[in-house]
């Protein structure tokens, strides 16, 4: 009896290894990867997967989106300035079967795809393309690096270059460049200000020579104006028309 019951724990306990080997529980986001004998069977999950000890495999694969972040790479754009930019990648596996036997190491792989694609692209740019139209780089990255990642079974859902590192003296350059702009717009404002204010004087003085008495009404408006200032001084303007008889009579009697 001890040893039938010795032979019955030794069983147990081969069965427990057995199923243990056997049973595999699979999250909602990941997907089982089988091979029988060294062949590819498919994919399961996610739930109860069930496989044949000693010959089949499994390699878990996760479907969720993958946040990648490029490190920041020496690019020379086309206008031949040095710059440092990193980018983040946004990925996620959808064929599960491809990401595993179509490419070792698919994340590295990708990563390494992504440092090579951000070079190249950045490199046919302009520094002001890179700095003023963003949006139009990132697609263009995560048009190629897509493409490229395909026929592994990975879509690349978006890519952001998140950080230009401008050299100091590129900086100072800019920093010149926006005040000179800054400049020019204020003496463009200061100019099409005096030309509008111009342009009321004159048709303020077209009104105003049409009816001597507006004349005269503006000349006792500025006395009024004049008057309310606190000052020692009195600034009082004659007007020509009552002069001028008396010059007309001392330029008569000189000419005699």
């Amino acid at each position: 009896m001890p040893e039938f019951s010795t032979y019955i724990s030794v069983i147990v306990f081969f069965v427990i290894i057995i199923l243990a080997s056997a049973i595999r529980i699979l999250r909602e986001y990941e997907r089982g990867v089988i091979f029988r004998l060294g062949r590819l069977v498919g994919s399961k999950g996610p739930g109860l997967i069930i496989l044949i000890p000693i010959v089949d495999r499994m390699v878990r694969v996760s479907l969720r989106t993958v946040v990648m972040d490029v490190p920041p790479q020496d690019v020379i754009t086309k206008d031949n300035v040095s710059l440092k930019v990193n980018a983040v990648v946004y990925f996620r596996v959808v064929q599960a079967e491809k990401a595993i036997v179509e490419v070792e190491h698919f994340l590295d792989a990708t990563s390494q795809l992504s440092q090579t694609t951000l070079r190249s692209v950045l490199g046919q740019s302009q520094l002001d393309e890179l700095l003023a139209e963003r949006d139009k780089i990132n697609q263009e990255l995560q048009k190629i690096i897509d493409h490229q990642t395909e026929p592994w079974g990975i879509k690349v859902s978006n890519v952001e270059v998140k950080h230009v590192d401008l050299p100091p003296e590129m900086q100072r350059a800019m920093a010149r460049q926006a005040e000179a702009e800054r400049e020019r717009r204020a003496k463009v404002i200061h100019a099409d200000g005096e030309f509008q204010a111009s342009q009321k004087l004159r048709e303020a003085a077209d009104v105003i020579s049409e009816n001597p008495t507006a004349l005269q009404l503006r000349f006792l408006q500025t006395l009024t104006e004049v008057a309310s200032e606190k000052n020692s001084t009195t600034i009082f303007p004659v007007p020509i028309d009552l002069i001028k008889p008396y010059l007309e009579s001392y330029s008569k009697k000189k000419e005699d």
